[in-house]
């Protein structure tokens, strides 16, 4: 896979064999054109990672009450249709752009344009956290979530 980024976006986002993150941002989201090759590498090692996943899972002995997989981009790429359940994580737009920009991420707009507003995440999603307080807060939320939706 580092061989296609380098063939695609040059040394610049893998440099010594190593991605670059913020380079290959800056290079997928530079036209529709990066990104969707991007996407088209990625979304079928991603889908088979959960693919693998869940199968493990699903030979635990118990068996889990919940498997539960954080999916960046999950309604944007369409496969939300493959979860009994989503939980949608979501903040207002300013706390999320300043958190991306803390987590130094590059390319914040043209990230956030390819990705649906939080309120269309929170209508399509079965459940909606907002995440505006503290970590322990999340996980409080979550875990409350997971409840409405019987786990």
């Amino acid at each position: 896979m580092i061989n296609a980024l380098i063939a695609q976006f040059g040394d610049a986002v893998a440099p010594n064999g190593v991605v670059d993150r913020a380079a290959l941002a800056t290079a997928a989201f530079a036209s529709d054109e990066s990104r969707t090759w991007l996407e088209q590498l990625m979304w079928p090692r991603v889908w088979q990672a959960m693919v693998d996943w869940r199968a493990e899972q699903e030979e635990l002995d118990p068996k889990p009450r919940a498997s539960v997989i954080e999916v960046p981009l999950l309604f944007e790429s369409g496969i939300d249709a493959a979860f009994d359940a989503t939980i949608a994580v979501v903040v207002n737009e300013e706390v999320r752009a300043k958190r991306a920009a803390e987590r130094g991420h590059a390319a914040v707009d043209e990230r956030t344009a390819r990705q649906l507003s939080q309120a269309e995440k929170a209508a399509k999603a079965t459940v909606s956290v907002f995440n505006d307080g503290t970590v322990d807060q999340l996980r409080a939320e979550l875990s409350s979530a997971l409840g409405t939706i019987g786990v």
